[in-house]
């Protein structure tokens, strides 16, 4: 009877103790796209992880002022992961700049002699390009990014090969045109031409079966592979039943990083530049390759988000919803399609409502016209010559409009760094390329202190889904206070962000949101105090609070 006792009592107190800790538990937040924390690098420009790559095909003319390859590389990238740089800024995918073959010669633009630096002019979607790095890194880097619950992102580029050069030659007229030039005065204007001069259009609108071109043929049997590729190409035709189309070849292409490396997303370059049921066959392929690359290897399977496809629309914006005009015509991008669009118009927002008007809109419109899909915000990116802060004299402000906007949010490189986006000497983006400033990180405090606000509201926001795919609701005006509340399956966030408060001591009226005896962390300064009478105070050297219920 007493052994009977003993236990009775050892499992009542066992499962009381289960109990009380199960309680204490804090769900752990579910990522989602939709409120996501991008970070935007050109792998050229970020980090040298392997000088022994720096130059390959013979690129070694002089180059325009930051027109040629800098260094960075896929290993750099990798080492900045394991280094919890990206963690401690609140990354939770990170997006490059393509890494796949680029033109061997160089082309000049207008600017001065320019290389495939940026990754935008391919000449073998099939393989890396060796500046970048190899296969050996492209695994190994998204290895390391998963283990910290980071996504990857590639970027996807179907609309045109690289310039004609003298290393370089033209592709096949059954593949691509080289005129008209584009005058985007119309949709076919815009789609069924040239970039600009010398960018080869491949023609996306063809359903005309066609050779492989020459050039590849020659490149793979001199490289031993010519035989396989074109078996993994007879096979993917037969599955799908597309026709032997350019578009269709280089979807393939595409795809194969998806089941060969388990890449989360792409990043979808000129995408009004090609017709929109394009993208629509893309997201098919690309969903296929994804459940593929699931099934065969179920242990590197983060969670169940569907495979991530945001486009560049370039000048769309959030106030159209999910209707872009091109004058005579109206596109949908989005069903079918792209689960969101960059947004070109949160710098001018940022410029010219309030920061309440703003949250409030973007709120608004992504919890009806686009529910269910989001917009990727940005205040400077790499292509942009009219950024928010071009000087850089705001980048506390641009931080804070930019983390705390709702929807997904891209970080480009450098950002977090004040790094400059002035540079004397360049021509045209150039200017917006440099090459990181990891120096003034290590060594500048003025500049340590910008990526710490950065941190702080970035970690924030990767925390708390909410911040970015949360509805938004203003609690006062003065001082400017609000709240975001999220839910999804069992899953609930709710947050109270204060800005622009007074230095010291702050009162706080969150009756609306929490209850009296709730303790609330201040993640900006890092100090918890209980509501009393539907307020809190919090008293610190900061004009920033970001509660969350402890």
């Amino acid at each position: 009877m007493k052994y009977y006792l003993i236990l009775f009592a050892f499992l009542v107190f066992f499962n009381c103790d289960n109990k009380k800790t199960v309680a204490q538990e804090k769900p752990e937040a579910p990522f989602v796209w939709e409120g996501a924390n991008i970070y935007f690098l050109l792998t050229d420009r970020f980090n040298n992880g392997d000088t022994s790559n720096d130059v390959n095909f013979d690129r070694s003319l002089e180059t325009g002022k930051l027109r040629g390859f800098k260094g960075g590389d896929i290993k750099g990238v990798t080492q900045k992961i394991n280094e919890d740089y990206f963690s401690d800024l609140g990354i939770n995918a990170i997006w490059m700049t393509p890494i796949v073959e680029q033109i061997h010669g160089g082309t000049d633009e207008g600017t001065g002699l320019s290389y495939g630096f940026h990754g935008y002019w391919a000449s073998d979607w099939t393989t890396l390009d060796p500046n970048f790095g190899t296969k050996a890194d492209l695994h190994e880097l998204i290895e390391a990014a998963h283990k910290k619950g980071i996504r990857v992102l590639l970027d996807a580029v179907i609309n045109h090969t690289g310039p004609v050069t003298v290393k370089d030659p033209v592709w096949p007229s059954s593949w691509v045109r080289t005129e008209p030039q584009c005058d985007y005065q119309s949709y076919e204007n815009t789609i069924t031409c040239t970039l600009v001069k010398n960018l080869p259009d491949i023609k996306t609108e063809s359903n005309e079966p066609v050779e492989l071109p020459e050039q590849l043929v020659e490149k793979w049997k001199a490289e031993g592979r010519y035989d396989k590729e074109v078996e993994e190409l007879n096979a993917f035709f037969e599955r799908t039943g597309h026709p032997r189309a350019p578009r269709f070849y280089i979807m393939k292409w595409l795809t194969d990083y998806i089941t060969e490396f388990g890449i989360d997303g792409y990043r979808v370059d000129t995408v009004k530049h090609v017709e929109e049921y394009v993208w629509q066959e893309f997201k098919d392929e690309c969903d296929y390759a994804f459940e593929k690359f699931k099934q065969n290897n179920p242990d590197k399977v983060l969670d169940n988000n569907n495979f991530y496809l945001v486009g560049e629309v370039y000048n769309y914006g959030i106030s159209a919803a999910k209707a872009f005009d091109f004058g005579d015509k109206k596109v949908n991008y989005f069903d079918d399609a792209f689960n969101g669009l960059i947004n070109f118009e949160l710098k001018w927002n940022a410029s010219q409502i309030s920061t309440e008007a703003m949250f409030k809109k973007y709120s608004d419109i992504l919890n009806s016209e686009l529910k269910g899909y989001s917009v990727l915000n940005y205040l400077s990116s790499h292509d942009d010559g009219q950024p928010f802060d071009a000087n850089r004299e705001k980048p506390f402000e641009t931080a804070t409009k930019l983390l705390l906007c709702p929807g997904a949010s891209q970080v480009y490189y450098g950002d977090e760094s004040a790094r400059s986006l002035v540079v004397e000497g360049t021509v045209g983006d150039a200017t917006l390329r440099s090459f990181m400033n990891w120096e003034a990180i290590d060594n500048n405090p003025e500049t340590q202190h910008i990526l710490l606000h950065w941190q702080k509201l970035g970690k924030f926001r990767a925390n708390h889904p909410a911040i970015g795919a949360g509805m938004h609701q203003m609690i006062t005006e003065e001082p400017y206070v609000f709240y975001r509340s999220f839910s999804k399956d069992n899953f609930n966030d709710l947050v109270v962000v204060g800005l622009d408060l007074p230095l010291g001591q702050k009162v706080i009226n969150v009756s609306r949101i929490f209850n009296d005896g709730d303790m609330l962390l201040d993640n900006y300064s890092n100090k918890s105090q209980k509501v009393k009478d539907g307020k809190i105070i919090i008293d610190s050297k900061f004009n920033i609070v970001l509660l969350e219920k402890l």
